[in-house]
């Protein structure tokens, strides 16, 4: 049973989903305000965080922002039907994935089960069992520890889930279909924007950003690949 940490502001979406959620298997801790689930987080310790962005007072991106500065718990925004520049903004401020209202319980519950997943099994099967380094970046697949310069580097779930992906290949070029599908377990090609978000996130603390030699590669008009 995981515990998730629902931020909702509208009383009948919130209720429905506590609900949905509940019937799934899940223990589930709903609150109204960003407030109230930044001090719930806190108490809790939730496995995942479910967060409508439109919430009165501390707003859904600020709400994500400050989440994702104290925790790597995956964060999991929802949306509006067509707000295509709050979805991409909100992934870069942290989310690890997204769903649009309105929200359908066994959508959010499969959202779920795969971004855990990735804390559960974030190396491909034919990880090897000892850190291996690629320059400044050592990275530990069987404690899943990645390092910077001899810097432990924070990650979020997708983050690390999308870096192991692409370093068990070095020089290999992955679609952001692939990725998409071997990250996320997606397969609606619109959700490629998860890999570019994420891949902005991984090169920020990488200390990559706005380079063009760091480890992660973009292979212009088809995907990413990771350099050693």
């Amino acid at each position: 049973m995981s515990r998730v940490l629902l931020i909702e502001d509208d009383d009948a979406v919130r209720r429905a989903v506590d609900l949905g959620l509940r019937r799934q298997g899940h223990d589930v801790h709903a609150v109204a305000t960003g407030e109230e689930g930044l001090d719930r987080l806190a108490r809790i310790r939730p496995d995942v965080v479910v967060l409508d962005l439109m919430l009165p007072g501390i707003g859904g991106l600020d709400v994500c922002r400050r989440v994702r500065d104290r925790d790597q718990v995956p964060i999991i925004i929802v949306t509006a039907k067509g707000d295509d520049v709050d979805v991409v903004v909100g992934l870069e401020a942290g989310a690890d994935d997204y769903v649009v209202k309105p929200v359908q319980a066994r959508v959010l519950d499969a959202r779920i089960r795969a971004v855990l997943r990735r804390l559960d099994s974030p190396a491909p099967d034919h990880a090897r069992p000892r850190p291996e380094s690629h320059g400044p970046l050592t990275i530990d697949r069987a404690g899943l520890v990645v390092t910077h310069h001899g810097e432990r580097v924070l990650l979020a779930a997708s983050e690390l889930r999308l870096l192991m992906t692409l370093s068990a290949a070095p020089g290999q070029v992955l679609s952001r279909q692939q990725l998409l599908e071997m990250v996320w377990e997606h397969s609606y090609h619109g959700d490629i924007r998860l890999v570019d978000a994420c891949v902005k996130r991984l090169r920020g603390k990488l200390g990559e950003a706005g380079r063009e030699s760091g480890c992660i590669e973009t292979v212009r008009g088809f995907g990413y690949r990771f350099r050693s």
